[in-house]
């Protein structure tokens, strides 16, 4: 004789675990939503730029003039008249915002001062004069 055994009553003792679950994932948004998120205090630190940026100038325009006052930019002679078309060209080409102009100290002042005019207009910011010294 064999016996039965009862699986009904094994199937009415699971329990449901959805409403746990709902629980579970309203308790987890609450906190989520009453967390305070607080600024921790501390000093600024003001770090330096870059360095290697690529808008960063690369080198100075070198412009010469002889004492005949000849002006002479990248190895060619230039026209006065045609300096600020010749650095724009050069700026276009090689950005940078500095120019270092080389006289003879015989040339007239008044051609270097032109040249610094002009270089000024043509958008570079920091002429210079170099002299012997």
């Amino acid at each position: 004789m064999k016996r039965k055994k009862h699986t009904s009553g094994d199937d009415e003792a699971q329990v449901d675990m959805t409403p746990m679950l709902d629980i579970v994932f309203i308790m987890l948004i609450f906190f989520i939503v009453t967390t305070s998120f607080v600024k921790e205090k501390g000093l600024d630190v003001n770090r330096p730029e870059n360095k290697n940026q690529s808008n960063n100038p690369s080198k100075s325009l070198s412009i010469r003039i002889d004492e005949m006052g000849t002006i002479i930019m990248n190895g060619r002679e230039v026209d006065i008249r045609r300096v600020i078309a010749n650095i724009q060209t050069y700026l276009a080409e090689n950005p940078t915002d500095s120019a270092a102009i080389q006289a003879h100290e015989n040339t007239e002042h008044g051609v270097v001062v032109e040249v610094m005019n002009q270089a000024k207009e043509a958008g570079i910011n920091k002429v210079s004069v170099l002299v012997k010294s």
